[in-house]
This record gives C-alpha cells, structure tokens and sequence, in this order.
C-alpha cells in the first residue's frame, strides 16, 4: 500500500485522487481513443477494486452508476483502492452499439492479445493495466436492446469469497453463472481476482432504480471489505440464490400484449401474454412453464416466433423474493408508484 499504483505510466501515491486517459488503438482519421480512468487511493491501506461500465457501448446505466459513485462523500473515508472505468468500449458508446468497430464483442475477447484484433488489443489494455492490479471487481451491465433486466448479480456463487460478496451487494436476486470463455469475468478469475456482474435495465436506457440499487450495491460491497466504515442499519434486502433460469420464446409472430412484469412472481400454467395478429385477433399465448421470478422481459411489442420474451430464474421460495423486491423499490424509491 504504501508503494505507488501505475496506470497507463502515471502513478497515484496512497492519499491521491486521479483522473487517467489509458490509450487504446485510435482511429483511422489519426483521433486518440482512451479509456477514462478515475483512482482514488486512501491514507490507510485496504484491497483494490475496480468497477467498470459500458463493456458492451450500448449498456449506459453503468455509467451513470460510476458517476454518482466517484461523487459520493461517502468515499472520503475510503481505505485501499478503488478504480473506477466509466467506459471501457468508448467506441461502442460512440456508435451507441454493443460491439466494436470490428464487430467483435469485447466481452468475448478475453484475456486478449497485444498484436491482435482491436478487440483482443482493447481487452488486453484492460486487463493488464487494471484487472490485474486489483483483488475485486464489480462489472456493470444491462440488458440488450429492447429487453430490461430486473436487478440482479450474477457470479460463481460457488466461490466463497465471491459468494460473500454477491450477498453483500443487498439485492434480492442472485443468479449463479458459470464463467464464459473470453469473459471478463473468466479472465479475471485466472488472475485471482474476485468480481460481480450486476445486470439491470436495458440497452440505451437510463432507469433510476437500477442506477440507485447499483450504487448502493457497490457502497454495500466496500463496507463489507472493511473499505469504507460500517452503514447506520436499515431495513435489510434478503438476498435468494437461484441456480437455473430459463428463457421463454414466443410461440407465435405478432403484436405483444404483457400481462407480467419485471420482478413478478409466477406460476406453472398462468398467462404471461397474449400474441395477435395485425387485425388485434388473438392468434396465441405465452403461458409460463413453471414456478419463479420474472427477471429479465423484452419490452418491445413486436415479436417473431422463436424470440426470447420472459426470462425467469427458478427459486424454492419465490414469494419471499417477490416480497424483497418490493423492500428493495420502496427504500430506493419511496415516493414511485410501480
């Protein structure tokens, strides 16, 4: 700790605020590109993490999570660490698109390559000059384009460690994920470093609930690390595991008709929608196949048959879900009306 953190060959002493450009590949006009770096660095010594948004440039929320998170008084008392990237595919946030200029996705370009692709290059960039220097970290997302995602984490709930971590975060809804190979996630695994993903909202969408549970996801997780001091206690959010989910696909092309919401409880055999044709008869329904909690739907009404709508984590005890939920809504929006 008492050592200077390098990024991007500037060095932060302990006690220090930074605002870094990490240059990435630039464009073929000869424009620079950089990553947006802010580190700020405690008197007294603790963990590093980082936390990082817009992997995927059409996932927005995220940034608006760091933003209200490096402003936050909260983290005058920091100790350690934290590292915060409010874009890291600046040319996906450019384009207002997932990918990247050569049509890869950066979340599957992991650990990456110095001499390869721009998205093997970016991801390398990444990994070395930040995941690898940290013992945690806390990756932002959304859902695609037209489809929003209820609050949730998603990690290897099989790891301790990360396990504690995920619990901390104080949603409701945790999901086990498996690594992917290319991930983020995966890469930093293979370096020892602990990370959530928290997925919430959709694609080119800012939406406050999500923005105010991640930032106190995050409050919650440094507290937990002894990064920050403990919180004043407040009403708790009981976090439940789910160890499957499943998508449910329309059965029918059409206009869509929701008569389920994000975060609502659902049964074996109960209407979820209705599908009709462009003369607003009813040509076909969506009925859910089993007990459990909606957390993720399409949002647009227009569907083609085989698309995914409804997804839908599995638990014992759907109903005290649904009940954390609401805990979760009315103590970050108590004046909202869902």
């Amino acid at each position: 700790m008492n050592t200077e953190l390098v990024i991007g060959g500037i060095a932060v002493a302990p006690g220090e605020s930074r605002q870094i450009d990490l240059p990435v590949v630039h464009l073929y006009t000869g424009t620079g590109m950089a990553i947006p770096v802010y580190v700020q660095r405690g008197k007294k010594p603790g963990p590093t993490i980082f936390v990082c948004a817009a992997l995927h440039g059409d996932e927005l929320n995220g940034i608006e999570i760091v933003s209200r998170l490096i402003g936050s008084r909260g983290l005058k008392s920091l100790r350690g660490t934290l590292i915060a990237v409010p874009v890291v595919n600046v040319y996906g946030v450019l384009e207002q698109s997932r990918y990247l200029p050569d049509r890869r996705d950066l979340n599957r370009s992991f650990p990456g390559s110095a001499k390869g692709s721009l998205a093997a290059r970016m991801a390398h960039v990444f990994l070395q000059e930040i995941v690898s220097k940290c013992d945690y970290g806390i990756d932002l997302h959304t859902g695609a384009e037209h489809r929003s995602n209820l609050p949730q984490i998603r990690a290897n709930l099989d790891d301790e460690k990360t396990n504690a971590m995920a619990r901390a975060f104080g949603v409701p809804v945790l999901l086990n994920s498996t690594l992917r190979d290319g991930s983020l996630r995966q890469a930093a695994a293979d370096l020892g470093t602990c990370i959530l993903l928290y997925e919430a909202g959709e694609a080119l969408r800012f939406d406050e609930l999500s923005i105010r549970a991640g930032v106190k996801g995050i409050m919650n997780v440094l507290r937990h690390l002894d990064m920050l001091p403990p919180g004043r206690g407040k009403r708790v959010v009981e976090p439940f595991a789910a160890r499957s989910s499943g998508w449910l696909r329309a059965t029918d092309s059409g206009i869509v008709k929701h008569r389920k919401a994000l975060g609502d409880h659902v049964i074996r055999g109960e209407l979820l929608a209705t599908i009709t044709n462009l003369y607003g008869q009813e040509i076909n329904r969506v009925v859910c196949n089993t007990d459990g909690i909606i957390i993720g739907r399409q949002t647009i009404p227009l569907v083609q048959e085989g698309e995914a709508m409804y997804h839908i984590a599995y638990f014992h005890e759907p109903h005290e879900v649904a009940e954390n939920l609401e805990i979760l809504q009315d103590s970050l929006l108590p004046d909202a009306n869902f």
